[in-house]
């Protein structure tokens, strides 16, 4: 027969599993990011939360809210140096209004054709520390940069050519990518990137610099915009994981250290993870006979990114930080044979 616990063993041990599984984070705090919910970018923000907490064995727990729950995507900055938030995993480009760096260290346009160039840079070569020199005066701190990885560019007109881009209405945002599709050609349009689907539905835009490929794809948008440029060559956006500057000041060297780590670990497994659903996405869509999958000649890659290089330069004289970054990258780009 098996043996009874004794009630009050029981109620001891019940008492304190509930105390246990009850027992609250020694930090909570909540982030807003730049997507929708359920995007799988924002299915791997979520992920990223997860394993911070089984790294700080339950020290961290952190709230991982989509685009505009709290504040509109350009607003997360003011709203982390608040309190607001406590943080955001967003693309500084939303910032350039605030300071012009923002942009241009958030998307140099142009400038990257592997996110792990730019992973490289910035963890290695001075990209985390200049940005850190910029956002801490705004009561933030830069855990570390991801990367979304190249993204494609959906069109309802065939793009060929940078000459095919004159006259083209481009859904672009703020800052050095509207700049650089300006100098190029194109009528860069400022919608959100909730807007882009009934943007090009419409045809109040031709073309979106939006998103990843993929993202594209399981969205819909190639069934209005069936000419996409695919490997991307343009636009390669920065992920800010960043914390409020007091908390990350007050936080253990531990605590630190397993941050630093966890996002380090998101930005090479979201650049991969994005990688293989383009693949899969792009196999898909080759297979649609009413979607053409346009590879820019190397020849018009070339002009492209010498129009992006004359606005890097002219982005460069606007404040120290942007003089300061564009000397950094191009010294970087140039050391690895990569302009």
């Amino acid at each position: 027969m098996m043996s009874r616990m004794p009630l009050k063993t029981l109620t001891v041990a019940v008492l304190g599993a509930l105390a246990f599984n009850a027992q609250a984070a020694e930090y909570e705090w909540t982030f807003q990011t730049s997507e929708t919910a359920g995007e799988p970018q924002f299915e791997m923000k979520k992920a990223w939360a997860e394993n911070v907490e089984k790294m700080s064995d339950g020290r961290i727990a952190i709230e991982i809210l989509p685009v505009g729950s709290v504040v509109q995507a350009n607003q997360t900055l003011q709203a982390v140096k608040s309190g607001i938030l406590q943080g955001h995993l967003t693309d500084p480009s939303y910032f350039t209004g605030q300071n012009p760096a923002f942009g241009m260290i958030g998307n140099l346009v142009g400038a990257w054709s592997d996110p792990y160039d730019f992973l490289d840079y910035m963890n290695n070569a001075g990209g985390e520390e200049l940005y850190n020199k910029l956002v801490e005066p705004y009561g933030l701190h830069l855990i570390g940069a991801a990367a979304t990885g190249l993204e494609s560019l959906p069109s309802t007109k065939p793009i060929r050519s940078v000459e095919d881009m004159k006259g083209l209405k481009l859904r672009a945002p703020e800052g050095m990518v509207y700049n650089i599709f300006e100098a190029a050609g194109a009528t860069p349009v400022n919608l959100p990137g909730s807007e882009v689907y009934t943007g090009l539905e419409k045809g109040v835009i031709d073309a979106a610099d939006y998103t990843v490929f993929a993202t594209n794809h399981a969205q819909g948008l190639h069934e209005f915009a069936p000419y996409p440029l695919y490997p991307g060559f343009h636009s390669l956006p920065m992920v800010s994981v960043s914390l409020n500057k007091e908390l990350w000041d007050g936080l253990p060297e531990d605590l630190q250290s397993i941050l630093e780590t966890s996002v380090n670990s998101l930005a090479y497994e979201m650049v991969a993870q994005l990688k293989t659903r383009d693949l899969e996405a792009v196999r898909e869509a080759r297979d649609n006979p009413d979607i053409e999958i346009i590879d820019l000649p190397a020849e018009e890659r070339v002009k492209f990114r010498n129009i992006a290089k004359d606005e890097w330069a002219n982005w460069a004289e606007k404040n120290e930080i942007t003089q300061e970054f564009y000397d950094s990258v191009v010294g970087y780009l140039e050391n690895h044979n990569l302009m």
